[in-house]
């Protein structure tokens, strides 16, 4: 399966966003999707052992460095990415590290623990798209660090009841006794005044990095990063969406509409000249 394909059938929010994008920059940051796309879902997957997942995720980190027999054609146009932007291995490395992780890491005790998974899974990654996007002011690494941060939060506080499915929470334990609510209570989908608090915490620290990432973007790189900022707007837009609802995300899944995306594409295209 091709790169394009791989992003058309994940109907992902940052592949809308690409739509803001030159044909070129498209094509590579599709590419680059495409990488991301295909690790997480071998280790989401259901059909393979964790042994294998180990093994299909140590060919990747392999092949980002060299070419192996019978290996896909991504592999082939990730290292052309590679040397095309000089992108770092070793921030690849991190993004495979960060898929790695659900494997063998169902809780975490600390927000501190939870944001090395975080900074894996979502500030890598935004670490590289940057370098496909372009920009001048190296003050766009801390952004998309903050943005990545702030995306990922968004993520999980959507997909707490999709997650727990899965046997995993990704809200911190420590977070958890702050509120008073305990592990069990979520396994029980117990909905109460005490989720509600856990999840405006949560909320809350989401909006601090959206905060953040707003503060550092360089003006001079506004422009190069509309993709970026299109993510973030409707990341924020999902954000308010849960909020106002109360946090019903035990029960339901909170999506925007597609007029809804459309409107925040508008508006950042329009924000960028």
């Amino acid at each position: 399966m091709n790169a394009a394909k791989i992003t058309r059938q994940s109907k992902s929010n940052l592949a809308l966003a690409f739509i803001s994008l030159g044909r070129e920059r498209k094509r590579d940051i599709t590419i680059f999707y495409a990488f991301c796309r295909v690790i997480d879902d071998i280790a989401d997957s259901s059909e393979l052992d964790d042994a294998e997942k180990r093994q299909r995720l140590a060919a990747w980190r392999e092949m980002v460095r060299v070419e192996i027999p019978g290996e896909p054609t991504l592999a082939h146009d990730v290292r052309r990415l590679i040397d095309k932007y000089r992108l770092s291995i070793d921030m690849l490395e991190e993004i495979i590290a960060g898929v790695e992780m659900d494997l063998s890491i169902s809780r975490y005790a600390t927000f501190e623990d939870l944001r090395i998974y975080c900074y894996r899974v979502a500030s890598a990654v935004g670490l590289v798209s940057i370098e496909i996007f372009g920009y001048r002011n190296p003050a766009c690494k801390e952004y998309a660090l903050q943005l990545g941060l702030a995306l990922q939060m968004t993520n999980i506080i959507r997909d707490v009841g999709k997650d727990l499915r899965k046997g995993r929470i990704y809200l911190p334990q420590e977070d958890l006794a702050r509120f008073s609510y305990s592990e069990s209570d979520l396994e029980s989908r117990r909905y109460n005044e005490r989720f509600v608090q856990l999840m405006e915490f949560e909320t809350a620290r989401a909006r601090q990095f959206f905060s953040r990432a707003a503060a550092i973007l360089p003006r001079e790189d506004r422009r190069s990063m509309i993709a970026a900022e299109i993510m973030g707007a409707v990341y924020r837009d999902l954000l308010r969406k849960m909020e106002i609802d109360k946090f019903r995300i035990l029960e339901k899944e909170y999506r925007l509409g597609k007029l809804a995306k459309m409107g925040r594409i508008v508006a950042q295209l329009l924000k960028s000249f």
